[in-house]
Parts: structure tokens; C-alpha cells; sequence
């Protein structure tokens, strides 16, 4: 800085200090803080309102930071840098997730990392955009290349019978659409409306292992972007997005409507032995007459059984208690808890 002075001694300052921080240079003036150019100001012994004269666009900002690139080991980033940069995204990142703020952001990491002064904000989305565009066709070509000539065909096929329904929205009661649909009210009409469908996503015959080898959360990004599409969005496409769109959703809707249809099921049973159990609560009602006074009932039974033992029922039992009231004692001991589930396991059966 000795051969500096003033506004060009002030931006140097501010310039180097912000490339030791960020490892890029600021867009412009207002990117630094005024209390940081006050701080800086007073170490380089230069006023602050210098800041507002350091020229932007001329040949002693290049000179500067050519010197500050080379005081910490960096270079510029070339577009054979850049192109690499993409590459890297498509092979490495681009699989994994497709946020483009977080891939702009690794764009700066790996630059940092390789002593590169990074591209402008504005390269770096250009930069994304192309590793994004590159890698989405090549996934879109390998998927495609795992699907056989017939597999290919099913899915144009079910664009075709949205055609066929005059429903360019892809709105009507279509196999396009009911692959995207969620189970109906529980009761018996949406179970095999459920197998249905699961049984139509199975006949398109995709390889259980076309996705084996990719990220779940990318699997997922496509079966969403293929959920909100139209059948004229799809038509338009071209071939391998188009497939790739279609198979993403079946594939993954197969597995969602397998797991919905079990969990349907098991509702179903539920519902039905809710409903086993208050009808054989109901029958056990009807059949049960409690007797009133049973212990009192019980103890002279009891005593009359001790006090003649060699008697008969009719001459020393009934007596005491007629044979309807001996007939109500034993019914309600009969119902038990093990009688009601044998009964509640019945009418499930039956139902």
C-alpha cells in the first residue's frame, strides 16, 4: 500500500480485506459495510468519505485486483474454469439435490477451495442452469434406456386416452389422473378401487430397479413435477422427458398406493370389528337378564344343598329358586369375556 494514497489506497484497503473474508471481490460500494469503512479508514489513516471517489470501472481497480489474486494464491476464473465448474455440478451435486441457490453456493466453495476468484453472480446462475440442463438429459437418457420398446409405449398410450376423452387438462376420470388420486372414503367400494389401481401402474411393467441407482430425493423432485403436469404439458414434451416424467410417477405411486392400500385394509378390519363387537354386545343384551338379589339367591341355595344332602334338585333346589330364575343365573355367568370374544371373532368371520 506504500505506493497508495487517498480514495485508490482506501478501496485497496477495503478490496483486501473483503477478498480475505469472502475470496471474491464486492460488486459494488454498497456491499461493505460504512462502519467497516470507517474501521479500515482509520487503520490506512485515510478519510472515510474517500470511499464514494474510488473508481468502479477504471484500469487501478484491474491493477488491484490482479495484486490482491496474487497475494493470496488466487487466479481468475476462465471459461474453460467455468466449464469444468458445470461439469462438476452435473456429475457430482446435481444428483443429489437440484436447488440451484445451494448449487450456486458449492460453485463458490469449490472456488474457494481451488483458489479461484469466483464468477459474477449472474455467471454463476448461467453456470447452474447449463449443469442442470446437462445433467437432466442425461439422467433423462439413461432412464429412457432402461425402458423397453413396449414399456415406452404404455405411457404415450395413457396420454392418448386423455385425448380420447376431449380433456386436453387432463382433468376428467382418466388413467392419467387416477394414478394421481388419493383413496376414497373408507368402505368397501374404495378397496377395490385401490387394486384397481394398483394393478393398472403394475401392468405398465416398469423394472423395479429403474430408479435403483439414483437419489431418492430426486426420484421424488420429477414424480412432483410430473404430478402437476397436463397431458398436453407432456405431449409437448419431448420423448425422453416425457417418459422420464411418466415413469417417475408410476414408479413411485406404485409403491404409495401399495402401502395406502394396505393401510385401507387394515382400517377396513378395524371398522368391521368395531361393529362385531357392538352387534355381539347387542346379542349378549338381549340374551342376558341379570337377576336381581343373586347373592342372596346363591346363599340360600347354598344352604338349602348343605342342610338336606341327599335331596333332589326339584324337592330341595327349586324350592328356593324356580328353574327360570336358575336358568338367568346360569347365562349370566356364562357371559364372560372369553364367550364375548368367540362371539366378536364370529361375526368378524362372517362379515
Amino acid at each position: 500500500m506504500r505506493n497508495k494514497a487517498g480514495a485508490n489506497r482506501l478501496g485497496f484497503a477495503l478490496l483486501l480485506k473483503f477478498f480475505e473474508v469472502e475470496a471474491r471481490f464486492p460488486e459494488d460500494a454498497g456491499e461493505i459495510p460504512s462502519s467497516e469503512v470507517a474501521y479500515v479508514a482509520q487503520q490506512v489513516k485515510v478519510a472515510a468519505e474517500e470511499w464514494a471517489a474510488y473508481d468502479w470501472s477504471g484500469r487501478a481497480i484491474k491493477r488491484h485486483r490482479t495484486e490482491i489474486r496474487s497475494a493470496f494464491g488466487f487466479r481468475e476464473c476462465t471459461k474453460d474454469d467455468q466449464a469444468q465448474l458445470a461439469e462438476w455440478l452435473a456429475v457430482e451435486l446435481c444428483g443429489v439435490g437440484l436447488n440451484r441457490d445451494r448449487l450456486a453456493e458449492a460453485v463458490v466453495a469449490r472456488c474457494r477451495k481451488d483458489r479461484l476468484e469466483p464468477p459474477t453472480p449472474g455467471r454463476i446462475a448461467r453456470l447452474v442452469g447449463s449443469a442442470v440442463s446437462t445433467f437432466e438429459e442425461r439422467f433423462c437418457a439413461v432412464t429412457v434406456g432402461r425402458l423397453s420398446a413396449a414399456t415406452r409405449s404404455r405411457p404415450d398410450d395413457l396420454i392418448a386416452e386423455d385425448d380420447a376423452s376431449g380433456d386436453s387438462a387432463g382433468g376428467g376420470g382418466t388413467f392419467f389422473t387416477e394414478p394421481k388420486a388419493d383413496p376414497g372414503a373408507l368402505g368397501l367400494d374404495s378397496l377395490p378401487a385401490e387394486v384397481n389401481k394398483l394393478q393398472r401402474v403394475r401392468a405398465l411393467e416398469l423394472s423395479p430397479g429403474l430408479f435403483g441407482d439414483v437419489s431418492g430425493k430426486l426420484v421424488a423432485a420429477w414424480r412432483a413435477r410430473a404430478v402437476k403436469e397436463y397431458p398436453s404439458d407432456l405431449r409437448a414434451a419431448a420423448g425422453s422427458v416425457r417418459y422420464t416424467l411418466l415413469s417417475t410417477l408410476c414408479h413411485v405411486r406404485e409403491t404409495e398406493i401399495a402401502d395406502s392400500l394396505v393401510e385401507l385394509f387394515i382400517q377396513l378390519v378395524k371398522k368391521i370389528n368395531t361393529r362385531a363387537e357392538k352387534k355381539a354386545e347387542g346379542e349378549l343384551n338381549k340374551e342376558l337378564k341379570r337377576v336381581r338379589g343373586k347373592e342372596g339367591i346363591l346363599l340360600r341355595l347354598a344352604e338349602a344343598a348343605v342342610a338336606e344332602p341327599g335331596g333332589t334338585v326339584r324337592k330341595v333346589i327349586y324350592p328356593v329358586a324356580g328353574e327360570p330364575t336358575l336358568k338367568a343365573l346360569a347365562a349370566e355367568a356364562a357371559a364372560n369375556e372369553a364367550r364375548y370374544r368367540a362371539r366378536v371373532r364370529r361375526v368378524l368371520r362372517s362379515s
